[in-house]
């Protein structure tokens, strides 16, 4: 069962940063300093995609740049508007692996749980950005469906906690579930993976610290981030008890046209990363989501910026360049 935990009664700065976010394209282009004459299709595309920004990670776009690398991802455009018959709203395949709602079983050996569908930024090249949330999400709900699965299936070592993200439910609710899975006897680790933290840093909280690190399940936290500048001072400072408490760090990113497919950027963020004690795991062909065709980076070019990135860097600054397609056991590599 999940465990009652006492109540939260003040509202904790990273849900008061969530709730003060840019969502308003005019607002958040006159705060930027872009031109006017983006605001016409960056509406249109809103009105398919909402925006959300925090106030903070805004503040380390560059204004009056309209090719910074933080706001290419937030921005919407009215190129999101096209449309290719490659891209689709399900480009990996999620739904066919949903179990109970919200619980996907892809890989053996470990178990995914979309825990929320709320997220800190809306990244415009998002896999789930027309994910079915309402229906396929584990909430409190589901939760109990989800582990009376997992304790059936004494295959699965591993839980990942995805989204969405799951570090927008309060620390109450996931210490909960946390307890709960630690019940399970051939659970030995929890993974989860978020954005939030790049975005909100105040979100790695204390009581975060201690239901995560302070659990029997060996803790891994798979942040996203795609290019050096998202990583703040305020985002190593907060990183910093998560790796004296002994929690793994890893990156993955996404290669995105006009964000990181150069082999400057690409070595900067490893180079980065890596000073903050997170290591580079997995380098991400886009998935082809409709609205996100923009971003798309030619596969040749991409096995050719990682084969320089191999001869560049030590070997262990170098993610694993993947692709995940639909049906298969796991991310495939590229190169």
């Amino acid at each position: 069962m999940i465990h009652r935990t006492e109540s939260v009664w003040q509202t904790p700065p990273w849900q008061i940063s969530l709730a003060n976010a840019f969502t308003q394209v005019d607002e958040f282009i006159e705060y930027l300093e872009l031109d006017k004459k983006l605001l016409p299709e960056a509406r249109m595309a809103a009105r398919q995609f909402g925006l959300k920004v925090p106030r903070a990670f805004a503040a380390l776009i560059e204004k009056g740049n309209p090719d910074d690398p933080i706001l290419r991802q937030l921005l919407p455009i009215g190129a999101e508007l096209a449309r290719h018959p490659a891209f689709n709203r399900d480009p990996v395949g999620d739904l066919a692996t949903e179990q109970t709602p919200g619980m996907l079983h892809k890989y053996h050996g470990r178990l995914l749980l979309v825990t929320s569908g709320a997220c800190g930024t809306n990244c415009r090249y998002c896999f789930r950005r027309h994910y079915p949330y309402s229906s396929s999400s584990a909430g409190r709900d589901q939760w109990q469906h989800a582990l009376a699965y997992i304790a059936a299936h004494k295959e699965v070592t591993e839980i990942i906690l995805s989204g969405g993200d799951p570090l927008a439910l309060s620390d109450t609710r996931l210490a909960g579930l946390i307890q709960a899975l630690e019940e399970i006897p051939h659970l030995t680790r929890v993974r989860i993976h978020s954005r939030l933290p790049v975005a909100v840093p105040e979100r790695l909280t204390p009581k975060l610290l201690k239901w995560f690190t302070g659990s029997r399940l060996t803790p891994v936290l798979v942040l996203h981030i795609n290019h050096s500048s998202e990583i703040s001072d305020a985002l190593g400072s907060a990183l910093v008890p998560l790796r004296e408490a002994g929690a793994t760090l890893l990156n993955q990113s996404v290669l995105l046209r006009g964000v990181n497919d150069s082999n400057k950027q690409l070595s900067e963020l490893s180079e980065a990363l890596f000073a903050n004690s997170i290591l580079p795991y997995y380098l991400h062909l886009l998935d082809r989501v409709e609205g996100a065709t923009h971003f798309e980076v030619p596969e040749d070019h991409a096995k050719e910026l990682h084969r320089t990135l191999r001869e560049q860097l030590p070997g262990y600054l170098v993610p694993k360049l993947v692709r995940e397609t639909t049906g298969e056991k796991a991310k495939l590599p590229v190169c």
